[in-house]
């Protein structure tokens, strides 16, 4: 039987933090409040606060009954993908649907810009785990790394974290971001503990631009960096960065029907050949056939960057 094609799932795929993630991407490509320096899907899209429904709601939840129907395992059902989930106005009513159809736990990966909102912390509300970011300590870090919408408010934005947390019974796991010479002094860190300590998250857990970024100024920070910022921030602080190269156990699979799986993955940011077989629990030996059949009919493009070669959508 052929794969189903999807249009607003994505996996699973395994996810640093969240084990295998089923993604539901609920808005268009780089439809987001900010711009920020690291981020893998392009430069400077047009940003927006406007909350609408941008991909329809029966859509999305039809899909996922159907993906429940063929069977599936996840760890965590994820509004994640190809933006801000939160500027989709029904973000409450899916969460809901998610939860009338599985028992599957989910979860919302959010810059957390609009949680000022109301509307929005009731929303994200209804999901088992939030994970919100917060990569800046102040306003000019802010505006630089994150390059919000210019209507947005960076103590706004730290306020609307800490209402959140005091409405909020379910776990948040806050990302911070680091990026060399941009977030990283100790100013700034203890600016961003400061702030740590007021939002009180479940967890706190550190990344950086483990993949190609497509500003050259967003520099990846070492992971012996890490491992010194991290409990300046908060003493269970965990890093989450993926410097290592992981070969994923050889497992028996039909890699034709995985065709859809690599394609989506690809959609939301370049992946290393080793990304790709961690994300479906194959080896780079299983994978890579399939990667070369992709290459030569023009569906995906390799490009080095510090020495590794990913794989990426023209």
């Amino acid at each position: 039987m052929a794969k189903s094609t999807y249009h607003y799932l994505f996996g699973p795929v395994r996810s640093r933090r969240l084990g295998q993630s089923l993604g539901l991407d609920i808005v268009p490509m780089k439809t987001c409040t900010q711009n920020c320096l690291y981020c893998q899907l392009g430069k400077d899209a047009p940003l927006t606060l406007e909350r609408k429904v941008y991909v329809p709601t029966d859509a999305v939840l039809a899909e996922l009954r159907q993906r429940l129907d063929e069977g599936l395992s996840a760890d965590y059902i994820t509004l994640s993908g190809s933006g801000e989930p939160t500027l989709h106005s029904e973000l409450g009513v899916i969460i809901d649907g998610i939860k009338k159809l599985t028992d599957i736990p989910a979860a919302v990966i959010t810059n957390g810009t609009l949680l000022y909102q109301p509307d929005v912390r009731r929303d994200c509300a209804r999901a088992d785990v939030v994970l919100p970011s917060l990569d800046a300590g102040d306003e000019a870090t802010f505006r630089r790394l994150n390059n919000p919408h210019p209507d947005l408010n960076f103590e706004v934005f730290i306020d609307g974290l800490c209402r959140f947390r005091d409405e909020y019974a379910g776990q948040i796991w806050l990302e911070v971001f680091f990026c060399r010479g941009i977030n990283t002094d100790e100013d700034r860190i203890r600016n961003i503990a400061r702030l740590v300590a007021k939002i009180r998250p479940d967890k706190v857990q550190l990344n950086t631009a483990a993949r190609p970024t497509t500003h050259a100024e967003a520099m990846p920070v070492s992971p012996q960096e890490l491992e010194q910022i991290a409990p300046k921030l908060h003493p269970q602080a965990e890093i989450i960065a993926d410097f290592s190269r992981h070969q994923a156990p050889a497992a028996s699979a039909n890699l034709t029907g995985n065709t859809e799986t690599i394609l989506a993955m690809l959609r939301r940011h370049p992946c290393s050949l080793e990304d790709i077989g961690v994300g479906l629990s194959l080896s780079p030996d299983q994978v890579r056939p399939l990667l070369d059949t992709l290459l030569k009919t023009g569906q995906i493009l390799s490009d080095t960057r510090s020495g590794t070669e990913f794989y990426k959508i023209p």
